[in-house]
């Protein structure tokens, strides 16, 4: 049966390790405002965890009760404190104000249409204090990758998976180019268990020109654009879109 990839936290965090250089970018921006700190779509906690054992308090919003379940979990075991909420980053209301808020590792792109990304938007605005900062990351869209998705089951990685060992990763991509929406099917094998899990993969697909405009219908201002964790300048080769942005004038 397929199933939706956030409903298996632990396979999760088995195809999608850590990245330490995404995480020293969020804690460098956590320091580098101080105060509260949110994460939305924060899933088991992997970058937010570091920045509460920096000592900033922090709150991280997930849609997924057993992603949220195996974050707590983790930041109990480090003995670092952080607020766990259950809620959809589209349309919260936490009573509090943030000097960072942030979506990592491209969870922005579960939201399909442009209303939902631009209510997204504003429920950060909302939640943002003065002079807070808004960050985000997201794929940087090539065309020639997308026109590549035709649905035909590929090999894409492998992983090794402590209770069964080496695992392949086939994926079956097919893009929608009016919808925006790239629509995977992820299928795991191992030598003795042939597809053993599948699960469905659906991502927005965000162009660099729209950002601004996204942004600006949300009442906040992209103040940099970079294109990868090292702080280079986001350009026509970079593979990602990392955002910083705050509230826009009135």
């Amino acid at each position: 049966m397929t199933q939706d990839l956030y409903s298996d936290a632990r396979l999760y965090d088995l195809l999608f390790p850590t990245s330490e250089a995404a995480v020293d970018f969020y804690r460098a921006e956590a320091d580098s405002v101080g105060g509260r700190v949110l994460e939305l779509g924060c899933g088991t906690g992997q970058k937010l965890i570091p920045i509460a054992a920096d000592g900033h308090p922090s709150v991280g919003l997930d849609l997924s009760l057993d992603m949220l379940a195996v974050a707590r979990q983790k930041a109990e075991e480090r003995g670092v404190s952080v607020e766990w909420q259950h809620g959809d980053m589209r349309d919260f209301d936490l009573g509090d104000e943030f000097d960072l808020i942030f979506i990592a590792g491209n969870a922005l792109l579960h939201l399909h249409e442009a209303d939902d990304i631009v209510q997204c938007f504003r429920a950060a605005r909302r939640h943002l204090a003065p002079g807070g900062r808004f960050a985000f990351d997201v794929f940087h869209p090539d065309v020639r990758l997308l026109a590549d998705a035709d649905g035909v089951r590929r090999p894409r990685t492998t992983f090794a998976d402590p209770d069964r060992g080496d695992v392949r990763v086939d994926v079956a991509d097919a893009y929608d180019a009016a919808a925006q929406v790239t629509r995977g099917t992820w299928y795991f094998s191992t030598d003795s268990e042939p597809d053993f899990q599948t699960v469905s993969i659906e991502v927005r697909i965000i162009f660099p020109q729209e950002l601004p405009v996204l942004l600006a219908h949300a009442g906040l201002r992209l103040v940099e654009r970079f294109g990868g964790w090292d702080g280079s300048l986001f350009g026509a080769g970079s593979s990602t879109q990392l955002c910083i942005c705050e509230s826009a004038a009135p």
